[in-house]
């Protein structure tokens, strides 16, 4: 396997760590304390650079759509809720059961909602649509707090209005 690069980006909503090789992105998280930071090989590739520049265009509210190649593991079920959250429109929402019912099985809305809990690239692979079936914010590993302000981010940019919440 290539050597893990690391950078940061200071975001609206704080340090997010962007992890990868020189040809694919494996993690965006967000860090809340400086003793969390990742210490990779030293540099940075141009793939971790258009990273950052697609990150910021979208924190800037020029950008709905990611196109850097990603990669993470995860097992046949968790690649499979990953591979649907890209379906989910940028400013809008869907509920777990609702994603469950989507991959086939709303027996298996807290599997879906654990296998949304492990993804490791935030935004990109964009966890923070999905909510509780009752319209209300529950779980995001990086807050709900985040989570809040990520949907009324792009809310408000594809609306042109502030509140979702």
């Amino acid at each position: 396997m290539s050597p893990l690069y690391y950078t940061y980006y200071e975001s609206p909503i704080g340090i997010m760590q962007i992890g990868g090789t020189e040809h694919m992105i494996h993690e965006i998280t967000f860090v809340d304390h400086k003793d969390h930071l990742m210490h990779g090989e030293p540099g940075v590739g141009e793939i971790m650079h258009i990273c950052t520049e697609q990150l910021i265009e979208y924190f800037s509210g020029k950008r709905r759509v990611f196109d850097i190649p990603i990669v993470q593991e995860g097992t046949e079920f968790q690649q499979k809720v990953w591979g649907h959250l890209y379906e989910i429109d940028y400013g809008k929402t869907i509920s777990y059961v609702d994603l469950a019912k989507k991959m086939g099985d709303a027996n298996t809305t807290r599997a879906v909602a654990n296998a949304n809990a492990k993804n490791r690239i935030a935004l990109i692979n964009p966890c923070h649509r999905v909510i509780g079936s009752d319209k209300n914010l529950t779980g995001y590993a990086w807050g709900l707090w985040r989570k809040k302000w990520l949907l009324q981010h792009e809310f408000r940019i594809l609306h042109g209005i502030q509140t979702l919440f």
